[in-house]
């Protein structure tokens, strides 16, 4: 076995140990806490580093955290005691992009707005557009097959994935998919290291479609009297078979909350919907919405002025930092059929007074994916226990509306012990296998997902 020293001399990346590692290294956004702390940080440069740091990390029995920008919300990077955690972040090429066939090739490290703005340059954006978009990376947005604000239209991170570079446990690098339109050759491998939340293997590269920009934006807001009124108004859009590309909620309570951290006036009054229609048919389309809000609402205002929508997707994304300031935030990410929008929330109400707990609800209104947000006051010794409870209904609730306990952020370690309730006992255990005949020793990520 290589000596330490010489592994590390080999490596063009910056390694810690111990206490040298920063202690943001052990967590991320979702608040877990693990046992312990890692004994290595290799903050990788190149993928030689990153297939470096994998066989020595099988060679001295640690296992392999993987990590980029930290922003996940269910606790997949979180890494302990016996833990090498391989910060990926710095592998932050766009290696190309092609305008002729609409792709780009990235490593994990870009910062998923940075390739939209760069795509920009060509008439063409990435159309996967998560809240964090801003600051998290392309491949932590594939490992958990992240979704965002235009879902309803474009589809989840996975819709836009192409192809992948990855390297296994036993330190090959192997590539999948492809750089055409279309292709079944074999299995989809890269649908399966997609949304793996890194226990398959590190993806060092990326090849993902881009989309052309759209030639019109127009965007719709609107003020409702109560959050079913504001849900059944989002539902009656879709059935009217529009597919703005972006279609988010935000119950009244977060939406002061968004509004105060943005420095804005705090006077508009209800729940708040926020949509946009692009393309050739926008202002066709807008006006469709439009007519559909008018039938819930009086308060409904319709634009094109790009600053102005700009202001009010802010709006939108501001709401989980907004409540990150008023204590520890459960961050829940339930996803139900569109058609039980309303119910769900209804049912978020009545779980919150139940428990004595405020929760927060804003999401994507458009595919059904909800974030109901439980806010732990650190001052009351009760309130985390009584924020699980609620959390643990708000999860039933969501399979009995015949939906998901995750829509987009991931199992991690928050949401392992729902996930057999979904798939059923046959279903975790084939997944684990799989995990197995990939990662035969447990290398990647061990305690996380299945």
């Amino acid at each position: 076995m290589t000596s330490f020293a010489l592994w590390e001399q080999s490596l063009t990346g910056t390694v810690r140990t111990g206490a040298q590692i920063p202690d943001e290294y052990r967590i991320d956004r979702s608040g877990f806490n693990p046992v312990g702390a890692p004994e290595v940080l290799v903050q990788a440069k190149t993928v030689d580093d990153v297939q470096n740091a994998v066989i020595y990390a099988a060679d001295t029995d640690l296992s392999v955290v993987i990590r980029g920008a930290g922003t996940g919300l269910a606790g997949g990077v979180s890494a302990g005691s016996g833990s090498l955690v391989l910060d990926v972040s710095g592998l932050n090429r766009i290696t190309d992009i092609s305008p002729a066939d609409e792709l780009a090739v990235v490593e994990p490290g870009v910062i998923t707005a940075a390739l939209d703005a760069e795509a920009g340059r060509y008439g063409l954006r990435y159309a996967p557009d998560p809240a964090s978009a801003s600051i998290s990376t392309i491949g932590g947005n594939i490992a958990t097959n992240a979704g965002g604000l235009r879902c309803v239209k474009y589809g989840v991170t996975g819709d836009s994935v192409l192809g992948l570079s990855v390297v296994l446990a036993d330190g090959r690098l192997i590539h999948t998919g492809r750089r055409t339109a279309k292709g079944v050759a074999g299995l989809d491998l890269t649908s399966l290291f997609t949304g793996s939340e890194g226990t398959l293997g590190v993806i060092v590269s990326a090849t993902v479609r881009l989309q052309p920009t759209p030639i019109d934006t127009v965007t719709i807001a609107a003020y409702f009297d109560d959050v079913e009124q504001a849900a059944a108004a989002t539902t009656a859009v879709l059935a009217a078979r529009v597919r703005p590309s972006i279609m988010e909620l935000l119950d009244e309570a977060s939406l002061r909350q968004s509004r105060d951290f943005l420095g804005l006036p705090s006077d508009a009054a209800g729940p708040f919907v926020v949509a946009q229609t692009d393309g050739f048919g926008a202002h066709t389309e807008a006006r469709i919405v439009q007519e559909v809000f008018g039938q819930f609402s009086s308060r409904v205002s319709v634009g094109d002025d790009p600053q102005v929508s700009d202001e009010l997707l802010a709006i939108r994304r501001a709401a989980l930092p907004a409540l990150e300031r008023h204590g520890r935030a459960l961050i829940e990410d339930i996803a139900v059929p569109r058609t039980r929008i309303a119910d769900a929330i209804r049912a978020v109400a009545e779980i919150a007074t139940r428990h004595r707990t405020a929760i927060y609800t804003f999401g994507h209104a458009g595919d059904g994916n909800l974030h109901p947000i439980i806010v732990v006051d650190r001052d009351d010794p009760d309130a985390y226990d009584r924020a699980v409870a609620a959390a643990d209904e708000i999860f039933g609730t969501a399979l009995a509306l015949g939906g998901t306990i995750t829509g987009e952020h991931g199992v991690g370690v928050l949401k392992r012990r729902w996930l057999e309730r979904e798939l059923g006992p046959d279903g975790v255990e084939l997944q684990r296998t799989i995990r197995r005949a990939l990662d035969p020793t447990g290398l990647f990520n061990p305690g996380k997902t299945v």
